[in-house]
């Protein structure tokens, strides 16, 4: 059985669903009651989508409930994991936030975590008995949609090891790398560089993990275009789009995403993947 804590986040249509109850009391906490019978249930599932550090209490809670019932073997699928990105300390004084969300999860005991794209080796490391769903078969499902000589763009460094191993899976794609410089302190983007002398009017479909307000796609792809880029495509496993879309469809013909951070309603230039047509 499944116990499926947000309620618009379905992932795998083969198993029952828990019903519970969710509620805020007067003085701001939350609380979690399980109403189906579990009296002959031994594994539960549990999948989430953690927005906010009050999400990854509603699923704290959660597991306390299946434990008080007396569910021992409980496995997560948590696909976006939270502060993935703040993997490094980068400036005195900051907290390794990926290790403190890492631990949290630890101390529940679960019997395996299964995260999808980690934004780098990181996460996986941290996490006990974690289970990793590569990006393989999203972009998989995107390149069909595209033109069968398109290039597939490296955003930066961060990006270059999974999105070689992405080619090798698909085969007959070649990679442009590109590169780009952050300072630290105040997160400011600059130096895009696209090495390649010339795209040739090639079609190109940036893959990338995470984009939340778009800026180093947005810079990367007038670089692009310097360079003779054709059409301009945009792949992001987790879509947070905070900024909206109105500056990245100005330059993307179309933006593609899965729903493992939220659903998004229908844009003009824009596609969401539902996560379980990947892990089918």
């Amino acid at each position: 059985m499944i116990l499926n804590l947000d309620k618009d986040f379905k992932p795998y249509d083969n198993q029952k669903e828990i019903e519970f109850e969710y509620f805020t009391f007067s003085g701001g906490e939350p609380h979690i009651k399980i109403k189906s019978n579990l009296e002959a249930v031994k594994e539960v599932n549990i999948s989430h989508r953690v927005k906010s550090f009050n999400d990854i209490g509603i699923l704290f809670l959660s597991v306390n409930a299946l434990r008080n019932i007396g569910i021992k073997t409980i496995n997560l699928f948590l696909p976006y994991f939270p502060a993935a990105r703040q993997d490094r300390l980068m400036v005195t004084g900051e907290a390794l936030s990926v290790k403190v969300y890492a631990d949290l999860i630890n101390n529940q005991n679960f019997n395996s975590v299964t995260i999808f794209d980690p934004h780098s080796e990181v996460t996986p490391a941290l996490l006990n008995n974690c289970k990793v769903i590569e990006n393989y078969k999203f972009i998989e499902k995107v390149t069909k949609q595209l033109p069968k000589d398109l290039l597939l763009i490296s955003p930066d460094g961060g990006a270059l090891k999974k999105i070689y191993k992405v080619a090798e899976y698909l085969k007959d794609y070649e990679v442009v790398e590109c590169s780009k410089s952050r300072d630290v302190k105040n997160g400011k983007l600059s130096g895009f560089k696209v090495y390649s002398d010339d795209l040739k009017g090639k079609d190109c479909l940036i893959v990338d993990d995470i984009c939340d307000g778009g800026g180093t796609f947005l810079g990367l792809a007038n670089e692009l275009k310097e360079k003779n880029a054709g059409k301009l495509y945009l792949a992001i496993s987790h879509g947070i789009f905070s900024k909206g879309f109105e500056e990245i469809d100005k330059y993307f013909d179309k933006t593609f995403t899965t729903d493992s951070f939220k659903t998004i309603e229908k844009e003009t230039k824009f596609e969401q993947i539902n996560i379980l047509e990947i892990i089918k």
